[in-house]
């Protein structure tokens, strides 16, 4: 990870050995946390954070560049166990699915991602939470997030959409923007885009954070 002035403030290692680390240059409470690789087919986020934090000095941003790198070492959504990560976290409307693409887990909060994210949470407290995914091209926000949503809105140039549309028992957004009341947006980024111009966006988006 190519790091310039922004320090390693926590890390775990997955099921498989790799490193899932938070990001920052102070550990205060109240900074807003950006993660990316949430799905591991969707691996965009880690680079366009890595390019950010290797330029940048912000000091009111925390990240957590790849939240799934087991499952981005195997070019999967769900992690090494073939769990969505995003269909884990501890809601009241988690419920246990079959096996497949959105497959929940065993109980809510079991896995070694989704308990270093909700670490992070009651640790530092964030002001507001952005996930970087692909690839509906849409701005989704949960909680208190709606000023937050139309300002990335303005500069990407995608919809504002208050509802995924679909059901999502065990979301991360339902979890920390819904029930923890933490504003929260899940920006879904073009997939076919060009990193280059992806970055565009999201130094625009950082820089004004």
């Amino acid at each position: 990870m190519n790091l310039t002035a922004y320090n390693v403030l926590e890390s775990v290692k997955t099921v498989e050995g790799n490193d899932i680390s938070l990001c920052g240059l102070s550990s205060r409470e109240g900074q807003i946390l950006i993660i990316g690789v949430f799905h591991g087919d969707e691996p965009q986020g880690e680079e366009l954070i890595n390019r950010y934090m290797a330029g940048s000095n912000k000091s009111n941003l925390l990240f957590i560049p790849c939240l799934n790198p087991d499952g981005k070492l195997k070019s999967q959504r769900g992690n090494s166990h073939g769990i969505d990560l995003n269909r884990n976290f501890p809601t009241r409307n988690w419920e246990w699915s079959e096996h497949g693409q959105y497959y929940g887990g065993v109980e809510a909060g079991s896995e070694i991602e989704t308990k270093f994210v909700i670490d992070v949470l009651d640790k530092y407290k964030p002001s507001a939470v952005i996930t970087l995914h692909t690839p509906y091209k849409i701005v989704n926000y949960d909680g208190p997030a709606q000023n937050l949503a139309g300002m990335i809105s303005e500069i990407t140039g995608y919809p504002v959409e208050p509802n995924i549309g679909y059901p999502t028992p065990g979301s991360f957004g339902t979890y920390a923007g819904v029930e923890r009341n933490i504003p929260t947006i899940t920006l879904e980024m073009d997939e076919y885009a060009t990193i280059e111009k992806l970055y565009g966006f999201i130094e625009k988006i950082f820089d004004r954070l």
